[in-house]
């Protein structure tokens, strides 16, 4: 009997859950296609709509003239394992954190 019970009862929250997500989408759907009025006289322009209109690029995206940056922003240039392990000794040891002193034969 207590297994009926369990059955009826999710099966009664199956149904409340499809109609709610039923309900949900119609009502997401309804609110895509309205078109909100934009507030002029906002001072910073908030809002979605006034967002999408003014496009601010990201300050990384500049160059320090505030000009938008053309080339790739990140170029790796081939170097061989000896450079790259003395460039990396280099910044170990003038981290501030280095305090021992490694004997040259190392």
């Amino acid at each position: 009997m207590l297994h009926l019970l369990y059955i009826l009862a999710f099966t009664v929250l199956a149904f409340i859950a499809v109609g709610n997500l039923i309900r949900n989408l119609i009502m997401f759907s309804f609110d895509r296609e309205r078109t909100y009025p934009t507030n002029q006289s906002s001072p910073g322009g908030f809002g979605y709509y006034a967002a999408r209109k003014q496009y601010a690029p990201h300050p990384e995206l500049l160059d320090s003239a505030g000009n938008m940056i053309k080339e790739p922003l990140l170029v790796m240039r081939s170097i061989n394992v000896e450079d790259a392990r003395e460039q990396l000794d280099a910044l170990y040891e003038s981290s501030p954190g280095q305090k021992i002193d490694r004997p040259e034969g190392a």
